[in-house]
C-alpha cells in the first residue's frame, strides 16, 4: 500500500501519440519530484516541438493523490478542457512524482469542449498504460553505535534489512553511519537492541 514514505513513481519517460480528427496529441509522461522538475519538462518539450499549437500539462509532486504540490495548464485551449482533466487523471492514477505534457498539433477540425476533454484525458490514460513504475522509498541517515564484540551481529542484521553503510568510525565503541528506509527506522532500531542485548544505540546523524 502506498504511503507518504513509499509509493510508485514512473521508472522512465514514456511517449505515446493519438490522432483524433487529424489532430496529433503527443503525450510525454515522466517522473518529477518537484514543480521545478515538472516545469523543466514543459520547457524541454516547447523547445523540441516549437511549431506545436499547444503544450498542455499537469503534474503531481508527492505521494499519489496528494494535492500539496500540483499544477496544470490549458496553454491556450478553452478553459478547463485540458489541464484540469489531465490532472484529474493523474490524481486517480496511483502514481506520485509524475508530470505529463500533451503536445497538440491542430488538424483543422474543432473538437468542441467535450471532445477536447476526452482527447486530453485519453492521452494521459494512454501514457499511464505504457509507463513502467518503480517504488520510491524515503531514506534517512542514522548512526548506530555498539561495543566491538557486537560487530558481527550488527553487520549481519544490517545486511538482512538492506541498510547501506556509508561510513565507519572506531573509537571507544564502533560506530556506523547508514541509510535506511525511513518507515523502517523504529523497526530496525528495535531489532538492533534485541540482537545486541540492549547495547546498540541508534541516533540521528550529526
Amino acid at each position: 500500500m502506498a504511503s507518504a514514505n513509499r509509493y510508485p513513481v514512473p521508472a522512465a519517460r514514456v511517449r505515446v501519440e493519438d490522432r483524433i480528427q487529424n489532430s496529433r496529441f503527443i503525450a510525454t509522461l515522466a517522473r518529477a519530484a518537484s514543480p521545478d522538475e515538472a516545469r523543466g519538462l514543459v520547457d524541454e518539450l516547447r523547445a523540441e516541438f516549437p511549431d506545436a499549437n499547444h503544450h498542455c500539462f499537469a503534474f503531481l509532486s508527492g505521494p499519489p493523490g496528494s494535492t500539496g504540490a500540483m499544477g496544470s495548464s490549458d496553454d491556450g485551449e478553452p478553459g478547463g478542457t485540458a489541464g484540469r482533466p489531465m490532472l484529474s487523471v493523474l490524481l486517480n492514477s496511483g502514481l506520485g512524482d509524475v508530470v505529463v505534457v500533451v503536445t497538440r498539433y491542430f488538424g483543422g477540425v474543432k473538437l468542441g469542449t467535450g471532445g477536447l476533454v476526452r482527447a486530453y484525458s485519453g492521452a494521459v490514460q494512454h501514457a499511464l498504460r505504457a509507463v513502467e513504475t518503480v517504488e520510491r522509498v524515503e531514506m534517512v541517515t542514522v548512526r548506530v553505535t555498539f561495543p566491538y564484540p557486537q560487530t558481527d551481529t550488527v553487520r549481519r542484521l544490517l545486511d538482512r534489512v538492506g541498510a547501506v553503510i556509508t561510513s565507519e568510525e572506531f573509537g571507544g565503541e564502533a560506530s556506523l553511519l547508514m541509510r535506511i528506509a525511513e518507515d523502517r527506522r523504529e523497526e530496525i532500531a528495535r531489532a538492533l537492541l534485541d540482537a545486541t542485548a540492549g547495547t546498540a544505540r541508534v541516533t540521528g546523524a550529526e
